[in-house]
């Protein structure tokens, strides 16, 4: 879907369990500086005053430009077809039921529509983020392959996930598509893989791993503990992040067999991706006690140039039809490639977000 050229004007929210940010697009580009207001998530009168303070603050910045709709995207199952949310795991003041939608759209008198972020993170990814910038380098080097579907996973309060498959944002019948966070964990028994792959995971390997119970330690801390910028634990600082990574890893194992698509990785711990993917990418390309692979594609890693650069290879091979007098091409190596957000995660799920404002308006 091209929307560089869309006039519409779409009011945004990246709505995490920490914190809101606000702002408004214009073909497919921000027009006004994000603004962020705390999720207040335990607290539902703050939280929806603070919802509609942040886009009244946005309309105010637009000036004389006037928004068509509303789009943006909230953490984790609701009824997002009709606007309902409840039970949300991060932010619990939502629980029961509250019809967000329907309450924008009597306060500001345009449409609203509301998604999963980590839906919004895969689409916006694939409309201008990893997809189509992997797709062109391909394409530079002389491949006729082109990726199709890409995998959304967001790591920071929590573990969330999106696809897109074909162009098509995937949502499933109880626009629950892509719940990543309620997959086994791989490193903890009986618990579901959000709580090996997010940011109080961190705390709580460094903790267990150090025998430091510092409640104070932020990831960024354990990240800097590892790197030797501050002092610390640094072996049970890195065995943090490798556990998370293995585990992270397990779960795209699952995704990766079921999906085949391209992987993107955003959220806060997204940043420390240097320390994550190596035990992440080793997990993906293990093997079973069989000695069978893990998955049948060859996995790489997108942030390094040189696998970079083998992945875009023109692997393609030349055969002859038999029986024929003519050849066909024959994509010999399969390939699974695990990156980076190119967008940067509240900016993907904005584009995400704006785009589907259109495509619900020009549907209309």
């Amino acid at each position: 879907m091209s929307i560089s050229n869309k006039q519409q004007v779409v009011l945004t929210l990246d709505a995490g369990g920490t914190n809101f940010v606000f702002s408004a697009m214009q073909g497919g580009k921000m027009i006004v500086d994000p603004y962020r207001l705390p999720s207040n998530g335990d607290n539902l009168e703050k939280s929806l005053q603070n919802i509609l303070d942040g886009f009244n603050h946005v309309i105010t910045q637009l000036g004389d430009k006037k928004p068509e709709a509303i789009s943006f995207a909230f953490p984790g199952p609701a009824d997002y077809p009709n606007g309902i949310i409840g039970d949300l795991q991060n932010l619990p003041g939502y629980r029961g039921g509250v019809a967000l939608g329907p309450m924008l759209e009597h306060k500001f008198g345009i449409p609203a529509y509301i998604n999963n972020d980590g839906d919004l993170f895969a689409y916006g990814e694939a409309i201008g983020g990893l997809l189509p910038d992997i797709n062109a380098k391909l394409a530079e080097n002389g491949s006729e392959k082109v990726y199709k579907n890409i995998i959304g996973i967001t790591l920071g309060t929590g573990l969330g996930g999106g696809i897109v498959s074909n162009g098509q944002l995937h949502l499933g019948d109880n626009s629950m598509g892509g719940e990543i966070w309620l997959l086994p964990s791989k490193v903890l028994d009986h618990v579901n893989a959000e709580e090996a792959s997010c940011i109080r995971a961190v705390q709580r390997f460094y903790k267990e791993f150090s025998g430091v119970d510092n409640a104070d330690l932020t990831p960024k801390d354990i990240f800097e503990i590892a790197k030797g910028i501050q002092e610390g634990d640094k072996a049970s600082a890195q065995k943090a992040f490798d556990t998370l990574g293995e585990n992270l890893g397990d779960v795209l194992c699952t995704l990766a067999t079921s999906i085949d698509a391209l992987i993107v990785i955003g959220g806060g711990l997204s940043g420390a991706s240097e320390l994550i993917l190596p035990a992440t990418l080793k997990e993906m390309k293990s093997q079973y006690k069989s000695g069978t692979d893990r998955l049948v594609a060859k996995v790489f890693n997108l942030t390094s140039e040189e696998e970079l650069g083998s992945f875009v290879k023109n692997n393609q091979l030349e055969i002859k039809v038999p029986f024929a007098d003519h050849t066909v091409f024959y994509d010999a190596s399969p390939k699974i490639g695990v990156g980076i957000s190119k967008l940067g995660t509240s900016e993907a799920i904005s584009l995400g977000a704006y785009a589907y404002a259109v495509n619900q308006l020009e549907e209309k």
